[in-house]
């Protein structure tokens, strides 16, 4: 069984598209392809965690019954999609938890750092998130990219701490899911959804998955809203690098997806920690919210 987080942010968060748009206002357009989204995992039976930008929670708060009441999960992804290390966040980062929790009543129990901004700079955010109540994180990508990466950090579930960025930690208390990575050619690079989803042939990201799932281990994979409703996406004038890399070829993300989900078993982190808590032995997971098919 393998894990899908689906990042639901709008057209406009997207690190390379907000860093021209610092200072402007939208109106969320992307938020509108919920119904869409759920209908496709429905379709394909398969669950999935929404790592949701609370600002959206806010401008549309039926979200959350529409994920939770149709047995997926809700996430943190930040209020407004700030990096980690973004000045000045870390005093901001304790309010924000607290008002995701009071928008999603308290249902929250995992977070992924927006553009994988974790890193040993930034984690401090572990510390945080232990003492508000979450379970685990999944924002280590163990690879090397020009916006993020932790290029010696474990390729397989572990229990990270602030001190512990890249291997289990015996006293560390938040469980981290790593994103999925394959060697390509001499280098480590991540496999496991966004622009390497739509850029590898599909090939290499059914090689990645199948290395993993050979030990036992699930691939962590992860799609943004604006991949499964690229016809939302208003057109933008980007640099030539930060347009491909945004951009290049998003309208086959939902296929390339679909195809990856019919043929590999894929699931929320919720529903993966109950299935295998026996295997996460480490921590007392017994006070995570179970899904509904669980109580």
């Amino acid at each position: 069984m393998n894990l899908l987080g689906i990042d639901f942010e709008d057209w406009y968060h997207p690190e390379l598209i907000k860093k021209y748009h610092k200072h402007e206002t939208f109106e969320p357009i992307v938020v509108n392809a919920i119904d869409k989204i759920i209908d496709w995992l429905r379709q394909n039976d398969t669950y999935a965690t929404f790592f949701v930008v609370g600002e959206l929670l806010e401008f549309k708060p039926e979200l959350l019954d529409k994920i939770i009441d149709n047995g997926h999960e809700i996430g943190f992804h930040t209020m407004s999609h700030t990096r980690l290390d973004e000045p000045n966040y870390k005093e901001n980062f304790s309010t924000e938890l607290k008002k995701f929790s009071e928008l999603t009543n308290n249902k929250s129990k995992g977070f992924r750092a927006p553009s994988f901004s974790l890193s040993r700079s930034t984690s401090w955010a572990i510390d945080i998130l232990e003492s508000n109540g979450y379970i685990y994180d999944s924002s280590i990508v163990p690879a090397k990219t020009r916006l993020y990466g932790v290029e010696n950090a474990q390729k397989t579930p572990y229990f990270i701490s602030s001190k512990s960025l890249e291997k289990n930690s015996s006293s560390a208390k938040l469980l981290e899911f790593p994103l999925l990575t394959t060697q390509f050619l001499t280098k480590q690079i991540p496999a496991g959804g966004g622009f390497f989803l739509r850029t590898l042939p599909l090939g290499i990201t059914r090689s990645a998955i199948q290395s993993i799932n050979k030990i036992n281990q699930p691939a962590t994979f992860y799609i943004h809203s604006w991949e499964l409703a690229p016809e939302l996406m208003p057109k933008i004038s980007l640099p030539f690098i930060d347009n491909f890399i945004t951009f290049h070829n998003i309208k086959k993300a939902l296929e390339k997806m679909t195809k990856l989900i019919k043929e590999f078993s894929f699931t929320s982190f919720d529903r993966y920690i109950q299935e295998n808590k026996n295997n996460l032995n480490k921590y007392n997971l017994n006070k995570y919210n179970k899904p509904k098919e669980f109580n």
